[in-house]
Protein backbone atom coordinates (compact mmCIF):
# COMPACT_ATOMS: atom_id res chain seq x y z
CA UNK A 1 0.00 0.00 0.00
CA UNK A 2 0.68 3.35 -0.35
CA UNK A 3 2.71 6.35 2.00
CA UNK A 4 4.42 3.24 4.10
CA UNK A 5 1.25 1.49 4.93
CA UNK A 6 2.02 -2.58 5.22
CA UNK A 7 -0.04 -4.79 2.20
CA UNK A 8 -1.96 -6.68 5.53
CA UNK A 9 -2.10 -9.43 2.97
CA UNK A 10 -3.14 -12.55 4.15
CA UNK A 11 -1.94 -16.25 3.84
CA UNK A 12 -3.58 -18.99 5.76
CA UNK A 13 -2.22 -22.50 6.19
CA UNK A 14 -4.66 -25.64 7.51
CA UNK A 15 -3.23 -28.99 8.59
CA UNK A 16 -6.07 -31.66 8.06
CA UNK A 17 -6.50 -35.33 9.25
CA UNK A 18 -7.48 -38.34 7.32
CA UNK A 19 -9.86 -41.17 8.77
CA UNK A 20 -11.17 -44.48 7.08
CA UNK A 21 -15.22 -43.33 6.75
CA UNK A 22 -16.05 -47.07 8.18
CA UNK A 23 -13.67 -47.05 11.06
CA UNK A 24 -13.25 -43.51 11.61
CA UNK A 25 -9.54 -44.03 12.26
CA UNK A 26 -6.83 -42.07 10.95
CA UNK A 27 -5.33 -43.67 8.14
CA UNK A 28 -2.18 -43.34 5.90
CA UNK A 29 -2.71 -40.45 2.79
CA UNK A 30 -2.32 -43.05 -0.35
CA UNK A 31 -0.03 -42.43 -2.96
CA UNK A 32 -3.02 -41.71 -5.67
CA UNK A 33 -5.01 -38.97 -3.69
CA UNK A 34 -2.01 -37.31 -3.00
CA UNK A 35 -0.82 -36.60 -6.24
CA UNK A 36 -4.79 -36.05 -7.25
CA UNK A 37 -4.66 -33.08 -4.77
CA UNK A 38 -1.07 -31.88 -6.03
CA UNK A 39 -2.33 -31.62 -9.69
CA UNK A 40 -5.56 -30.37 -9.16
CA UNK A 41 -4.38 -27.50 -5.88
CA UNK A 42 -1.53 -26.40 -7.83
CA UNK A 43 1.19 -26.34 -4.75
CA UNK A 44 -1.87 -24.99 -2.07
CA UNK A 45 -1.07 -29.06 -1.01
CA UNK A 46 1.36 -30.96 0.78
CA UNK A 47 1.78 -34.03 2.89
CA UNK A 48 2.85 -33.30 6.43
CA UNK A 49 4.81 -34.90 8.73
CA UNK A 50 2.90 -38.02 9.68
CA UNK A 51 1.21 -40.29 6.81
CA UNK A 52 -2.29 -39.71 8.31
CA UNK A 53 -1.50 -35.70 7.78
CA UNK A 54 -2.23 -33.14 4.51
CA UNK A 55 -1.21 -29.05 4.52
CA UNK A 56 -2.61 -27.07 2.48
CA UNK A 57 -2.02 -23.10 2.06
CA UNK A 58 -4.05 -20.23 0.54
CA UNK A 59 -2.70 -18.03 -1.98
CA UNK A 60 -1.33 -14.42 -1.31
CA UNK A 61 -5.37 -12.89 -0.22
CA UNK A 62 -6.12 -9.53 -0.15
CA UNK A 63 -9.03 -9.72 2.04
CA UNK A 64 -10.41 -12.38 4.64
CA UNK A 65 -13.65 -12.89 2.14
CA UNK A 66 -10.70 -13.77 -0.70
CA UNK A 67 -9.30 -15.96 2.10
CA UNK A 68 -12.13 -17.39 2.71
CA UNK A 69 -13.36 -18.84 -0.69
CA UNK A 70 -9.88 -19.76 -1.33
CA UNK A 71 -9.63 -22.01 1.67
CA UNK A 72 -13.05 -23.15 0.55
CA UNK A 73 -12.23 -24.12 -2.93
CA UNK A 74 -9.48 -26.41 -0.79
CA UNK A 75 -11.43 -27.97 1.47
CA UNK A 76 -14.17 -28.94 -1.34
CA UNK A 77 -11.66 -30.66 -3.63
CA UNK A 78 -9.90 -32.40 -0.64
CA UNK A 79 -12.93 -33.91 0.71
CA UNK A 80 -14.45 -34.81 -2.76
CA UNK A 81 -10.76 -36.56 -3.23
CA UNK A 82 -10.82 -37.95 0.09
CA UNK A 83 -14.32 -39.40 -0.60
CA UNK A 84 -13.00 -41.21 -3.96
CA UNK A 85 -11.10 -43.13 -1.59
CA UNK A 86 -12.95 -44.21 0.86
CA UNK A 87 -11.56 -41.46 3.16
CA UNK A 88 -12.77 -38.19 4.93
CA UNK A 89 -10.17 -35.12 6.41
CA UNK A 90 -10.74 -33.76 9.82
CA UNK A 91 -9.69 -30.28 10.59
CA UNK A 92 -9.32 -31.17 14.31
CA UNK A 93 -6.21 -30.20 16.63
CA UNK A 94 -6.44 -34.15 18.23
CA UNK A 95 -7.91 -36.94 16.54
CA UNK A 96 -10.60 -38.11 19.52
CA UNK A 97 -9.42 -41.79 20.07
CA UNK A 98 -6.30 -42.70 17.28
CA UNK A 99 -2.99 -43.55 18.43
CA UNK A 100 0.08 -41.80 17.94
CA UNK A 101 2.28 -44.75 18.18
CA UNK A 102 0.18 -46.58 15.46
CA UNK A 103 1.17 -43.79 12.76
CA UNK A 104 4.44 -43.07 10.49
CA UNK A 105 5.79 -40.10 9.29
CA UNK A 106 6.66 -39.51 5.75
CA UNK A 107 9.39 -40.72 4.01
CA UNK A 108 10.68 -36.92 3.16
CA UNK A 109 14.21 -36.05 3.61
CA UNK A 110 13.07 -32.93 5.92
CA UNK A 111 11.10 -35.22 7.91
CA UNK A 112 13.86 -38.42 8.21
CA UNK A 113 16.09 -35.58 9.36
CA UNK A 114 13.15 -33.69 11.88
CA UNK A 115 12.50 -37.41 13.42
CA UNK A 116 16.69 -37.82 14.23
CA UNK A 117 16.73 -34.47 15.34
CA UNK A 118 14.29 -34.72 17.83
CA UNK A 119 13.41 -38.62 18.29
CA UNK A 120 10.11 -39.45 20.22
CA UNK A 121 9.53 -35.84 20.84
CA UNK A 122 8.54 -35.45 17.05
CA UNK A 123 6.63 -38.93 16.67
CA UNK A 124 4.18 -37.77 18.89
CA UNK A 125 3.07 -35.03 16.99
CA UNK A 126 0.08 -36.07 15.89
CA UNK A 127 -1.57 -32.81 16.23
CA UNK A 128 -2.34 -30.24 13.98
CA UNK A 129 -2.80 -26.48 13.64
CA UNK A 130 -3.68 -23.05 11.33
CA UNK A 131 -1.21 -20.62 10.47
CA UNK A 132 -1.89 -17.31 9.66
CA UNK A 133 0.33 -14.67 7.73
CA UNK A 134 -0.22 -11.22 8.01
CA UNK A 135 1.43 -8.85 5.22
CA UNK A 136 4.08 -7.00 7.05
CA UNK A 137 6.65 -5.51 4.28
CA UNK A 138 8.55 -3.52 7.33
CA UNK A 139 11.57 -5.71 8.65
CA UNK A 140 10.99 -3.28 11.56
CA UNK A 141 7.39 -3.14 11.84
CA UNK A 142 7.44 -6.70 12.09
CA UNK A 143 9.95 -7.06 15.02
CA UNK A 144 8.02 -4.12 16.83
CA UNK A 145 4.24 -5.94 16.39
CA UNK A 146 5.78 -9.23 17.26
CA UNK A 147 6.50 -8.04 20.58
CA UNK A 148 2.86 -6.58 21.40
CA UNK A 149 0.70 -9.29 19.84
CA UNK A 150 1.54 -11.70 22.25
CA UNK A 151 -0.70 -10.26 24.79
CA UNK A 152 -3.86 -11.07 22.32
CA UNK A 153 -2.41 -15.30 21.61
CA UNK A 154 -4.19 -16.50 24.45
CA UNK A 155 -7.46 -14.92 23.73
CA UNK A 156 -6.69 -16.29 20.18
CA UNK A 157 -6.29 -19.40 21.46
CA UNK A 158 -9.31 -19.45 23.76
CA UNK A 159 -11.84 -19.17 20.75
CA UNK A 160 -9.98 -21.63 18.76
CA UNK A 161 -9.87 -24.72 21.04
CA UNK A 162 -10.48 -28.15 18.97
CA UNK A 163 -8.53 -30.79 21.01
CA UNK A 164 -9.98 -31.93 24.56
CA UNK A 165 -9.24 -34.98 23.73
CA UNK A 166 -5.84 -37.78 23.50
CA UNK A 167 -6.22 -41.23 22.55
CA UNK A 168 -9.57 -42.06 23.76
CA UNK A 169 -9.47 -40.24 27.00
CA UNK A 170 -10.77 -36.21 27.30
CA UNK A 171 -7.36 -34.58 29.23
CA UNK A 172 -9.48 -31.93 30.65
CA UNK A 173 -7.59 -29.28 28.69
CA UNK A 174 -9.12 -27.74 25.53
CA UNK A 175 -6.29 -27.37 23.60
CA UNK A 176 -4.30 -30.84 24.34
CA UNK A 177 -2.30 -30.03 20.92
CA UNK A 178 -0.64 -27.43 22.63
CA UNK A 179 0.90 -29.65 25.47
CA UNK A 180 2.17 -31.88 22.36
CA UNK A 181 3.99 -29.07 20.63
CA UNK A 182 5.37 -27.55 23.73
CA UNK A 183 7.68 -30.41 24.32
CA UNK A 184 9.74 -29.29 21.22
CA UNK A 185 12.14 -27.13 21.04
CA UNK A 186 12.16 -23.46 20.11
CA UNK A 187 8.22 -22.93 20.89
CA UNK A 188 5.87 -21.19 23.08
CA UNK A 189 5.96 -17.38 23.49
CA UNK A 190 8.66 -15.57 21.34
CA UNK A 191 11.42 -13.83 22.95
CA UNK A 192 11.14 -10.23 22.64
CA UNK A 193 14.19 -8.32 20.51
CA UNK A 194 14.65 -4.72 20.28
CA UNK A 195 15.16 -4.95 16.39
CA UNK A 196 15.63 -6.66 13.03
CA UNK A 197 19.43 -7.30 13.81
CA UNK A 198 18.84 -8.10 16.98
CA UNK A 199 16.18 -11.03 16.07
CA UNK A 200 18.67 -12.29 12.84
CA UNK A 201 21.56 -12.35 14.83
CA UNK A 202 20.46 -14.47 17.59
CA UNK A 203 18.75 -17.07 14.74
CA UNK A 204 22.28 -16.79 12.66
CA UNK A 205 23.66 -18.16 16.10
CA UNK A 206 21.33 -21.20 15.72
CA UNK A 207 22.28 -21.72 12.45
CA UNK A 208 26.13 -21.34 12.32
CA UNK A 209 25.94 -23.97 14.96
CA UNK A 210 24.32 -26.80 12.52
CA UNK A 211 21.64 -27.45 14.87
CA UNK A 212 19.06 -25.84 12.42
CA UNK A 213 19.46 -25.00 8.35
CA UNK A 214 17.05 -21.92 9.01
CA UNK A 215 14.26 -19.93 10.42
CA UNK A 216 11.73 -22.07 9.12
CA UNK A 217 12.74 -24.92 12.26
CA UNK A 218 11.83 -21.93 14.85
CA UNK A 219 7.96 -22.69 16.13
CA UNK A 220 7.10 -20.01 18.22
CA UNK A 221 3.44 -18.99 18.75
CA UNK A 222 4.18 -15.63 16.51
CA UNK A 223 7.06 -15.55 14.06
CA UNK A 224 8.66 -13.46 11.34
CA UNK A 225 7.95 -15.74 8.51
CA UNK A 226 10.93 -17.32 6.92
CA UNK A 227 10.07 -17.47 3.34
CA UNK A 228 7.34 -14.25 2.95
CA UNK A 229 7.46 -10.84 4.56
CA UNK A 230 4.99 -11.59 6.79
CA UNK A 231 4.16 -12.09 10.63
CA UNK A 232 2.34 -15.38 11.38
CA UNK A 233 0.67 -16.38 14.44
CA UNK A 234 0.71 -19.58 15.09
CA UNK A 235 -1.58 -20.17 17.88
CA UNK A 236 -4.55 -21.36 16.81
CA UNK A 237 -6.37 -25.14 16.42
CA UNK A 238 -7.27 -25.90 13.35
CA UNK A 239 -10.91 -25.08 13.25
CA UNK A 240 -13.69 -27.59 11.78
CA UNK A 241 -15.47 -24.97 10.59
CA UNK A 242 -14.56 -22.95 8.28
CA UNK A 243 -16.52 -19.84 9.45
CA UNK A 244 -14.91 -20.16 12.84
CA UNK A 245 -11.68 -20.09 10.93
CA UNK A 246 -12.67 -17.06 8.76
CA UNK A 247 -13.40 -15.16 12.16
CA UNK A 248 -10.27 -16.10 14.13
CA UNK A 249 -8.57 -14.86 10.49
CA UNK A 250 -10.22 -11.52 10.97
CA UNK A 251 -9.64 -11.10 14.26
CA UNK A 252 -6.09 -11.81 13.89
CA UNK A 253 -5.31 -9.04 10.89
CA UNK A 254 -7.23 -6.80 12.74
CA UNK A 255 -5.25 -6.45 15.50
CA UNK A 256 -2.08 -6.67 13.32
CA UNK A 257 -3.56 -3.67 12.00
CA UNK A 258 -4.63 -1.79 15.19
CA UNK A 259 -1.02 -1.97 16.66
CA UNK A 260 0.37 -0.38 13.19
CA UNK A 261 -2.28 2.13 13.23
CA UNK A 262 -0.96 3.16 16.78
CA UNK A 263 2.62 2.97 15.88
CA UNK A 264 1.61 5.44 13.46
CA UNK A 265 0.55 7.85 16.20
CA UNK A 266 3.74 7.43 18.39
CA UNK A 267 1.76 4.78 20.71
CA UNK A 268 2.05 1.25 21.45
CA UNK A 269 0.32 -1.28 22.67
CA UNK A 270 2.12 -2.09 26.61
CA UNK A 271 4.42 -5.22 26.33
CA UNK A 272 3.63 -7.08 29.38
CA UNK A 273 6.03 -9.85 30.75
CA UNK A 274 6.04 -13.44 29.21
CA UNK A 275 5.43 -15.03 32.64
CA UNK A 276 2.07 -12.90 32.70
CA UNK A 277 0.82 -13.56 29.37
CA UNK A 278 1.89 -17.26 29.74
CA UNK A 279 -0.48 -17.34 32.35
CA UNK A 280 -3.07 -16.37 30.15
CA UNK A 281 -1.62 -19.04 27.12
CA UNK A 282 -2.01 -21.63 30.19
CA UNK A 283 -5.47 -20.80 31.12
CA UNK A 284 -6.94 -20.44 27.15
CA UNK A 285 -5.37 -23.87 26.73
CA UNK A 286 -6.76 -25.66 30.15
CA UNK A 287 -10.49 -23.63 30.03
CA UNK A 288 -10.60 -22.46 26.57
CA UNK A 289 -12.86 -19.50 27.26
CA UNK A 290 -14.87 -21.19 30.36
CA UNK A 291 -12.89 -19.51 33.17
CA UNK A 292 -11.93 -16.28 31.93
CA UNK A 293 -8.35 -14.22 31.55
CA UNK A 294 -6.80 -11.98 33.63
CA UNK A 295 -6.99 -8.67 32.88
CA UNK A 296 -3.49 -7.50 33.96
CA UNK A 297 -4.94 -3.84 34.31
CA UNK A 298 -7.03 -4.82 36.89
CA UNK A 299 -4.96 -7.58 38.52
CA UNK A 300 -8.08 -9.98 38.44
CA UNK A 301 -9.75 -13.21 36.44
CA UNK A 302 -12.66 -11.56 33.85
CA UNK A 303 -15.13 -13.35 32.17
CA UNK A 304 -14.07 -13.98 28.99
CA UNK A 305 -17.14 -12.42 27.03
CA UNK A 306 -15.98 -9.01 28.41
CA UNK A 307 -12.48 -9.22 27.33
CA UNK A 308 -13.50 -10.25 23.76
CA UNK A 309 -15.97 -7.90 23.69
CA UNK A 310 -13.01 -5.26 24.78
CA UNK A 311 -11.06 -6.36 21.76
CA UNK A 312 -13.80 -6.19 19.55
CA UNK A 313 -14.41 -2.36 20.39
CA UNK A 314 -10.47 -2.12 20.28
CA UNK A 315 -10.30 -3.18 16.23
CA UNK A 316 -13.81 -2.25 14.82
CA UNK A 317 -12.58 0.26 12.78
CA UNK A 318 -9.41 -1.63 11.58
CA UNK A 319 -11.68 -4.56 10.52
CA UNK A 320 -13.99 -1.53 8.77
CA UNK A 321 -10.48 -0.50 6.85
CA UNK A 322 -9.90 -4.16 6.29
CA UNK A 323 -13.20 -5.23 5.00
CA UNK A 324 -13.43 -7.48 7.51
CA UNK A 325 -16.06 -6.61 9.93
CA UNK A 326 -18.80 -9.62 9.10
CA UNK A 327 -15.85 -11.33 9.63
CA UNK A 328 -14.75 -9.88 12.72
CA UNK A 329 -18.33 -9.44 14.27
CA UNK A 330 -18.92 -13.16 13.92
CA UNK A 331 -16.60 -14.18 16.78
CA UNK A 332 -19.04 -13.22 19.40
CA UNK A 333 -20.67 -15.93 18.09
CA UNK A 334 -17.98 -18.39 18.91
CA UNK A 335 -17.84 -16.67 22.71
CA UNK A 336 -21.94 -17.65 22.45
CA UNK A 337 -21.87 -20.90 21.20
CA UNK A 338 -18.45 -22.06 22.07
CA UNK A 339 -15.92 -23.59 20.68
CA UNK A 340 -15.09 -27.33 19.00
CA UNK A 341 -13.87 -28.57 22.54
CA UNK A 342 -17.06 -27.75 23.74
CA UNK A 343 -18.93 -28.95 20.89
CA UNK A 344 -16.77 -32.50 21.10
CA UNK A 345 -17.70 -32.73 24.40
CA UNK A 346 -21.36 -31.97 24.28
CA UNK A 347 -21.35 -34.46 21.61
CA UNK A 348 -19.42 -37.24 23.42
CA UNK A 349 -22.07 -36.67 26.64
CA UNK A 350 -25.00 -36.86 24.63
CA UNK A 351 -24.27 -40.24 23.26
CA UNK A 352 -23.10 -41.88 26.80
CA UNK A 353 -26.37 -40.20 27.95
CA UNK A 354 -28.10 -42.53 24.95
CA UNK A 355 -26.53 -45.86 25.93
CA UNK A 356 -23.33 -45.68 23.63
CA UNK A 357 -20.29 -47.25 24.68
CA UNK A 358 -17.05 -45.27 25.31
CA UNK A 359 -15.60 -45.74 21.90
CA UNK A 360 -19.18 -45.27 19.94
CA UNK A 361 -19.03 -42.43 21.36
CA UNK A 362 -15.84 -41.03 20.45
CA UNK A 363 -16.83 -42.30 17.10
CA UNK A 364 -20.17 -39.64 17.20
CA UNK A 365 -17.45 -37.09 17.76
CA UNK A 366 -15.56 -37.84 14.89
CA UNK A 367 -18.59 -37.71 12.12
CA UNK A 368 -19.81 -34.46 13.79
CA UNK A 369 -16.21 -33.70 12.66
CA UNK A 370 -16.49 -34.96 9.31
CA UNK A 371 -19.72 -33.46 8.72
CA UNK A 372 -18.53 -30.12 9.55
CA UNK A 373 -15.40 -29.65 7.62
CA UNK A 374 -17.54 -28.91 4.63
CA UNK A 375 -20.17 -26.98 6.61
CA UNK A 376 -20.80 -23.35 5.15
CA UNK A 377 -18.14 -24.01 2.62
CA UNK A 378 -21.41 -23.07 -0.53
CA UNK A 379 -21.29 -19.61 0.75
CA UNK A 380 -17.91 -18.80 -0.16
CA UNK A 381 -17.06 -19.01 -3.48
CA UNK A 382 -14.14 -17.78 -5.88
CA UNK A 383 -14.06 -14.93 -8.36
CA UNK A 384 -12.92 -16.33 -12.03
CA UNK A 385 -9.42 -14.70 -11.62
CA UNK A 386 -7.06 -16.03 -9.82
CA UNK A 387 -6.60 -15.06 -6.24
CA UNK A 388 -2.61 -14.41 -6.80
CA UNK A 389 0.41 -16.23 -6.45
CA UNK A 390 1.17 -19.36 -3.80
CA UNK A 391 2.13 -18.85 -0.40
Amino acid sequence: MSDGQPSFTLGVEEEYLLVDRDSLDLVAAPDSLMAQCVEELEGQVSPEFLQCQIEVGTNVCKTVAEAGADLAHLRRVIARIAENHGLAPLAVSCHPFADWHKQHFTDKQRYRKLERDLGGVARRMLICGMHVHVGLDDDETRIDLMAQFPYFLPHLLALSTSSPYWKGDDTGLNSYRLTVFDNMPRTGLPPRFSSWFEYQRSVQIIINSGLIEDSTKIWWDLRPSGRFPTLESRICDVSPRLDDALALVALTQSIMHMLWRLRTSNKRWRIYDRFLVGENRWRAQRYGMSNGLIDFAKGEVIDFAILHQEIIDLVQEDAEALGCSKELLSTRRIVENGTSADRQRSIHAKAIAAGASAREAQKEVVRSLISEFTEGLESHRQPDAAAGQSA
